[in-house]
C-alpha cells in the first residue's frame, strides 16, 4: 500500500520518482507515468537503469545527495523513457522518508517543457498588451474614418466632371476596407459564450469551408472519436481553427507549388496531465493542424502571433493573432513547429468536466 505521505505528490505537475538505496523504483506519480510512458504498477520493483537506461550523470547526483544528506540539482540530464526519443531533463534529488526507510526523491522537469511554459506566459502577456493597444487604436481610427467616408460621399454628389468620381470612389472603398479591418481588430474582445462543443463538429465545419474555398488542396482527417465534449464558444473555436487552416492553404497557394500536391491534415487526440495557464488538467483535447507548405520564415517565428505580422503579400496579419486570442480565452494553448515542407500548429483545450479540472500547480 502506498504511504499516505505520498498522496500530495499525485497532484504535482513535476514528474516525481521515489527510489530506495539500491535505486529500485518504489513510487511514480501520474506526471512521471506520463513522462516516462510507464505505469506505477509496471515500474515498481525495476531499477532506474531498467526504467531510464544507464545514466552516469544521474547516478552521480543520487550518490552526492545521499552522502551529503542534502538536495542536489543536475540541470542537464539526457535520458530515455519507454518508447520515446531521448529526453532532456533537469533533476533535483533529495533524501526522503515516506515510510520506505532510506529513500531518495527524484523530481524531473523537461527542459523544453519549462521553456515552452515560459514562452506561453510571455506570449500571454504580450497578447494582452497587444489587444489593449489594438482596441484603443481601432476606436481612435473608427471615428475619423466615418467622417472621411461621409465627406467623400458628399463631395461625390457635388462633382460635375464624371471623371473625378473615380477618385471619390477610391476614398469610399478604401474607407470601407479600413472599417472592415477595424471591426476585425475589435472582434476578439467579445467574451466567450460557453456551451457544450464537439470538437469534431468544429473541425468538420472548417473542413467543409476549406474544401469549397480551396477545392484543389486535400484536407485529410485523423480523428480520435472517443474524445470528450468541451465547454467553450463554438463560433470562436471554429474561427480560431479556420484562421489557422486558411493560413496554411494560403501559404501553399502563394508558394507557387502545384495545389494538387498541397495537403492539410487535421488530427485530434487526448492529452493527459497537461499544464495550461498555470493550472493542471488531467485531460485536454489536442488538435494538430499540419500542412506541407513552405514553412514559416525563421525571422518571423517569434512574432507569428503578433498583430499585423504577415509573411504573405496582401495578408492582414490578423488571422493567427485572433486564433491565439480565442484559444487563450478558452484557457488553452497554441504552439507550432515549422520547417520547410511541414508546419504543425498544436492546440490544447482543457476538459472542464473533470472533477479535478483546473487544479492549481503546486509550488515545489
Amino acid at each position: 500500500m502506498k504511504p499516505s505521505a505520498l498522496n500530495g505528490l499525485d497532484l504535482l505537475a513535476t514528474a516525481v520518482v521515489v527510489v530506495d538505496q539500491n535505486q529500485v523504483v518504489l513510487y511514480m506519480n501520474p506526471a512521471a507515468e506520463n513522462l516516462f510512458e510507464a505505469s506505477h504498477t509496471s515500474a515498481s520493483g525495476l531499477t532506474l537503469e531498467r526504467l531510464l537506461g544507464e545514466n552516469a550523470v544521474l547516478d552521480a547526483a543520487i550518490v552526492y545527495s545521499r552522502v551529503n544528506q542534502s538536495s542536489y540539482t543536475e540541470h542537464e540530464i539526457e535520458t530515455a523513457g519507454g518508447s520515446r526519443q531521448r529526453l532532456n531533463l533537469a533533476c533535483t534529488v533529495s533524501p526522503a522518508d515516506f515510510g520506505y526507510g532510506e529513500a531518495m526523491l527524484l523530481e524531473f522537469r523537461q527542459i523544453d517543457q519549462q521553456l515552452r511554459v515560459e514562452r506561453e506566459a510571455r506570449l500571454l502577456e504580450q497578447s494582452q498588451a497587444h489587444r489593449e493597444l489594438i482596441r484603443n487604436l481601432a476606436h481612435e481610427i473608427k471615428n475619423p474614418l466615418g467622417g472621411i467616408r461621409g465627406a467623400a460621399q458628399l463631395l461625390d454628389r457635388e462633382l460635375e466632371r464624371p471623371g473625378l468620381h473615380e477618385y471619390t470612389q477610391v476614398i469610399i472603398k478604401e474607407s470601407d476596407r479600413l472599417q472592415a479591418l477595424m471591426d476585425r481588430l475589435l472582434t476578439p474582445h467579445r467574451l466567450p459564450l460557453p456551451g457544450p462543443v464537439n470538437i469534431h463538429e468544429v473541425l468538420e465545419r472548417v473542413r467543409s469551408v476549406m474544401l469549397a474555398e480551396f477545392p484543389d488542396i486535400a484536407v485529410r482527417r485523423d480523428y480520435d472519436i472517443s474524445l470528450p465534449m468541451l465547454t467553450g464558444d463554438r463560433e470562436q473555436l471554429i474561427q480560431a481553427v479556420l484562421n489557422i487552416v486558411r493560413n496554411a492553404a494560403q501559404a501553399i497557394k502563394s508558394s507557387g507549388m502545384d495545389l494538387a500536391q498541397g495537403e492539410i491534415r487535421l488530427k485530434s487526440r487526448v492529452a493527459r496531465q497537461v499544464t495550461l495557464a498555470r493550472r493542471r488538467f488531467r485531460h485536454a483535447v489536442q488538435i494538430e493542424i499540419s500542412d506541407n507548405g513552405p514553412g514559416i520564415p525563421e525571422n518571423m517565428r517569434e512574432r507569428v502571433f503578433q498583430p499585423l505580422i504577415s509573411g504573405r503579400e496582401g495578408g492582414s496579419g490578423l488571422g493567427l493573432t485572433i486564433a491565439h486570442n480565442f484559444i487563450t480565452q478558452h484557457r488553452g494553448a497554441i504552439t507550432f513547429d515549422s520547417v520547410p515542407g511541414r508546419t504543425c500548429f498544436t492546440l490544447l483545450l482543457p476538459v472542464q468536466d473533470d472533477p479535478r479540472a483546473g487544479t492549481p500547480v503546486q509550488p515545489h
